[in-house]
């Protein structure tokens, strides 16, 4: 095997380079993979677009050590190359990308996804969009057998997904809206039609997002063209919905969140709105309304239940817009992505080979 490999090489705002750099060596605890898939996402393209953000180019990161150009891609799938006894080589894994340390006080509740050391494979240290990428073994799980390597590539996204479903706190029969129906919103939908049954309606503009968000499990779904508050009030009696999802990140949509959503009820934001959104403190008061985040995933948890819900095989054909090739990451990735032009997920082969 040759001692260097293609890799993406982030060094700031709208500069990735495709370069040859060293093949990495696996530290104490890591296997080395051969990447066959690397997904990019929104995160992605604000790194490009407006970053670095979380890349840490011009600052040391305190948990990985990484400072200076960088290889992203967070989201990968690959077969195991320089491996371990429980992951021997030839093994086809997923990442889940966030690395914990397994001893702060966030560990010891279970809640390693805010661990106090966390960093994340391609956006603190090196990541999937190379031909190799080391990463710890813990953090990885292998693929089920017949699972498509571009459905396994979801793996790390939906996990998102999940841990969103379920810090949303909806119970059993509750009425819940999802607010987007872009790749986040699909995944939340998708997890939280796996976890528990709830009457799902789903907001979005026209087109084919809203059609496979009513293939997804969602009971409606609503134009964001029309006065969707509105229409939420009346399908729950005046009462609003008990739990709403935010996953656009467009401008004003937590406030319609916050609008539709019942009296004691729950407001789970998801998407990332580039304007601070103005909030009614003073509805927000009375009404008693919670309000909730979510980050990344707990790995034990959400990475191998979504590896089990892709290999039901609906949910991967659903989502997948294409698969590119590395020198193309930026003409038929980053920049259609960057401009909304997408309404799936975007796929990077990082070689050529037919897998």
């Amino acid at each position: 095997m040759s001692s260097t490999m293609k890799a993406a090489v982030y060094h700031g705002t709208r500069d990735i380079r495709i370069e040859q750099v060293p093949i990495p060596h696996p530290r104490d605890g890591e296997v080395v993979i051969a990447v066959r898939r690397s997904g990019i996402c929104g995160t992605d393209a604000t790194e490009w677009t407006a970053g670095p953000v979380m890349v840490p180019v011009h600052h040391r990161h305190p948990a990985s050590g990484h400072l200076g150009p960088m290889i992203p891609g967070h989201e990968f799938v690959g077969e195991v190359v320089d491996g371990s006894a429980e992951l021997p080589a030839g093994t086809l894994v997923a990442a889940g990308a966030g690395v914990w340390c397994g001893r702060c006080d966030r560990c010891a509740e279970g809640r390693t996804n805010i661990c106090r050391n966390y960093y994340t494979l391609g956006l603190n240290a090196p990541g999937g969009l190379a031909e190799y990428v080391a990463a710890p073994a813990r953090m990885l799980r292998t693929v089920p057998a017949g699972l498509p390597l571009d459905a396994a590539a979801m793996a790390q996204p939906l996990a998102v997904g999940l841990h969103a479903a379920r810090r949303a706190g909806a119970r059993h029969g509750d009425s819940v809206v999802i607010i987007g129906a872009g790749a986040i919103g699909t995944f939340t939908l998708a997890g939280l039609s796996h976890l528990i049954h709830v009457d799902i309606t789903v907001v979005d503009l026209p087109g084919p997002k809203l059609d496979r968000a009513a293939k997804l499990g969602a009971a409606r779904t609503l134009s964001a063209h029309d006065d969707v508050v509105a229409a939420v009030l009346e399908l729950t009696g005046g009462r609003g919905a008990d739990v709403v999802i935010e996953a656009s990140g467009a401008p004003g949509q937590f406030e319609t969140a916050l609008r539709m959503v019942t009296t004691g009820g729950r407001v789970l934001a998801v998407g990332l709105p580039k304007d601070k959104p103005a909030v009614d403190m003073f509805s927000l008061a009375l009404r008693e309304v919670t309000i909730d985040s979510t980050v990344a995933h707990v790995c034990d948890d959400d990475l191998g239940v979504a590896l089990d819900i892709l290999a039901e095989g609906i949910l991967g054909p659903l989502l997948l817009d294409s698969v590119i090739s590395l020198d193309d990451l930026v003409t038929r990735g980053l920049e259609p992505l960057a401009a909304s032009r997408v309404d799936g997920k975007i796929l990077v082969a990082p070689t050529h080979r037919n897998w």
